[in-house]
């Protein structure tokens, strides 16, 4: 690997750590707060349900400003979005606002991370081309994974202990400290390489041009069609069962106030993700395709999520968890590797974006529906129903490997 090579990734990974640790400040009490402010179960869960309709509705928008105007110019945006919502968070919890201003506001705070979603990877595969990077894809994604782990674990700790010592508001104030030293980062050092923004004297033209591209290479493309439809249900349950995992550990806990416990959750997983970026390189003793890991990872985490509700205990649920986040850890860096090798680089931000759209649909729609169920019949009967949905994402990665796609075999070590 040659010197511009290990700058990119540097970068990549400085921005990824910085940009982790400020929302997982957040990660391991954003339950607790909403329910906190007055909200229940349900509006929770719908008021997450609203972030993640705001990344639907602006994913596409996003991805096509950062093949436009430039992947940096996104990810300084997103910063500033990003801010301006977590300020307008803490200011609704002192107030105790009503149902409908969460609503406006976690969709702003779903804008700001639609700028972050496409933006990141593309500039990260297209500088690494640019810079005659010859190396495998799924082992830098990892690092990331490694890297996000690392702040996740750091972030989510000290946010949870630093809620229980102060207020649930604290570590909003944190975040948007991290969130100020992020933007200077990224002003300063990041830069878009082998990328040229489009001519902007004929935005609309150049925004037609693009998500053509985005279709041609994302929908009408059948394995990354068929990843992009099992993102729907994989996603969607995802989000619900780790910000679940918060109030159901310190209802198994029994003390509602023990907001280290919570913190603890987003914790673990965070340690998961380092344990899945060390294991991908090892992927290619045992898997010769990266559909067979996709497949495997998909089975395994449905059986976990069925587990946990049908055995309602702490311990339990903590060594369940831990491998729930593992098995998760361990397929994302290949799925990106799988997605990126079929998009060209000027539709490349637009697919990305298009691909983290499908699933934020899904948590739109299961998230308050999961929600409900468990304020119905409980957090256990919510993870058998979670098991339920995901299972669906099985046969959708069946016909993803039936297509047996150039970006499926996991290279040798030799190659």
């Amino acid at each position: 690997m040659n010197d511009q090579s290990r700058h990119v990734q540097r970068v990549y990974l400085i921005l990824m750590l910085l940009h982790t640790l400020a929302a997982s400040f957040i990660w391991g009490i954003n339950t607790l707060f909403l329910l906190d402010a007055g909200l229940s179960n349900a509006q929770a869960f719908s008021a997450n349900a609203f972030f993640t309709a705001g990344q639907v509705l602006f994913e596409v928008p996003t991805g096509v400003t950062a093949d436009i105007r430039g992947r940096r110019f996104s990810y300084l945006l997103g910063t500033l979005t990003l801010t301006l919502s977590t300020l307008l968070y803490l200011l609704m919890w002192r107030i105790s606002a009503p149902f409908w201003a969460w609503a406006l506001a976690s969709m702003l705070l779903g804008l700001g991370f639609t700028f972050f979603s496409g933006a990141v990877e593309a500039w990260l595969v297209d500088a690494l081309t640019a810079t005659g990077f010859t190396g495998r894809l799924d082992s830098v994604f990892a690092k990331g994974e490694i890297v996000e782990g690392v702040a996740m674990l750091t972030g989510s700790v000290a946010g949870g202990y630093i809620a229980q010592i102060t207020n649930l508001g604290v570590p909003y104030v944190v975040r948007i400290v991290v969130l100020a030293l992020t933007f200077v980062f990224a002003f300063t050092l990041m830069r878009d390489i082998g990328f040229t923004p489009k001519d902007a004297s004929s935005p609309l033209l150049a925004i037609k041009r693009v998500l053509a591209g985005s279709i041609r290479y994302g929908l009408r493309n059948p394995p990354v069609r068929w990843v992009m439809l099992a993102s729907i249900f994989m996603d969607g349950v995802s989000m619900y069962a780790f910000y679940a995992m918060q109030p159901y550990l310190l209802q198994l806990y029994g003390d509602p106030k023990a907001y280290g416990v919570a913190g603890l959750a987003a914790a673990i997983v965070g340690g998961a993700q380092i344990g899945g970026g060390l294991l991908v390189p090892r992927l290619r003793r045992g898997f010769d395709r990266r559909t067979s890991v996709l497949l495997m990872a998909t089975l395994v985490g449905t059986t976990v999520l069925a587990v946990v509700g049908f055995v309602p205990q702490f311990w339990v649920a903590i060594v369940l968890l831990m491998l729930w986040g593992l098995v998760f850890a361990t397929v994302m860096p290949v799925r990106q590797a799988f997605v990126n090798g079929l998009i060209p680089s000027e539709q490349r931000a637009t697919v990305l974006s298009f691909d983290s759209l499908m699933g934020s649909a899904g948590g739109v729609v299961f998230q308050p529906a999961l929600g409900r169920a468990a304020d119905a019949w409980g957090y256990p009967a919510s993870y058998l129903c979670c098991a339920a949905i995901q299972v669906v994402t099985v046969p959708l990665i069946w016909l993803a490997r039936r297509e047996r796609a150039e970006s499926d075999p996991i290279p040798s070590e030799d190659s």
